[in-house]
């Protein structure tokens, strides 16, 4: 009989596993196809091509009309996907992983600072994807012509190896860790707080607004590090963080230069992450059956 339990939960837990991932793929998409257009005029204003948010929407509107705006889309959904499905993954493992330390039962509810230190968790595998496509994104974004994902690859590989595909996976850790933990912490417990009745029904409205003010709240915590990873995955050059950071601050003015394209990254993301977490809400509900 112990046996035959064994096989069952480890049953389980593979069917949670894959559940995680799922949601947390389906949470990128809707984030990826919301949120993109606003992405592309935040890395276009970091990496220096325009100076304001109305002259960069302009100048995509006149010179590639409106599926300009999803210029180097193909990144981010190749790369987005995958990276929420180990985000979400990884969340729900850190919980798992918290439970275990504090000898918690999984019925009871985390602390804030567990939540968080959860958050902080799932950052660490979900760097191992989004370095590489964050750089190759960037990469294309701000290139002159019309690049395909494929192409920038191998374009990136010529010039150093994995090396070069993988640069700016530190800040990109630095920016992720935190920016996680605040992340699942604002979202579960402002979906608690705006959630009607005992919590059990799924409120559309809770987890929209919830998943809206946590991706706010995420970029407002590490808006300066993804700058600081923007201007590092788009030199040409080898520059490490440090350099970075004092290249941004002596030729920005101080510290206003780690701010440039707060306004669409802050406009992309209460409704990129509402999407984000209502798909992955959406997602669990439809899977809690299988």
């Amino acid at each position: 009989m112990d046996e035959v339990d064994s096989i069952i939960e480890e049953s389980n837990i593979v069917k949670d596993n894959i559940k995680s991932f799922t949601s947390g793929g389906f949470g990128g998409i809707c984030a990826v196809l919301t949120g993109h257009p606003f992405d592309l005029v935040k890395v276009l204003l970091q990496t220096g091509k325009f100076k304001t948010v109305p002259s960069a929407f302009t100048h995509i509107a006149k010179t590639s009309g409106p599926l300009g705006f999803y210029k180097g889309v193909s990144s981010p959904l190749l790369g987005v996907t995958p990276m929420f499905a180990v985000s979400f993954w990884g969340y729900d493992t850190g919980k798992k992983i918290v439970y275990g330390i504090t000898k918690k039962k999984e019925t009871e509810e985390l602390t804030t600072a567990e939540i968080s230190a959860a958050g902080f968790l799932s950052a660490i595998p979900t760097t191992l994807i989004a370095a590489p496509f964050e750089r190759v994104k960037v990469v294309m974004q701000i290139s002159k012509e019309k690049v395909g994902f494929g192409e920038t690859v191998k374009k990136l590989y010529k010039e150093g190896g994995l090396r070069s595909i993988f640069k700016g996976s530190l800040a990109t850790l630095a920016r992720d860790g935190p920016g996680s933990a605040v992340y699942f912490a604002t979202y579960e417990v402002l979906k608690k707080q705006l959630t009607p009745g005992d919590g059990t029904e799924l409120s559309v409205g809770a987890v929209m607004t919830a998943g809206g003010f946590a991706g706010i709240a995420m970029w407002l915590t590490i808006f300066p590090v993804d700058t600081i990873k923007s201007v590092q995955q788009s030199s040409s050059v080898k520059l490490n963080i440090s350099q970075v950071t004092k290249q941004i601050y002596n030729q920005g003015g101080g510290i206003k230069a780690f701010f440039p394209g707060l306004t669409p990254a802050l406009l992309r993301s209460f409704p990129a992450n509402a999407a984000t977490f209502l798909g992955v809400e959406v997602a669990k509900k439809f899977l809690a059956d299988f």
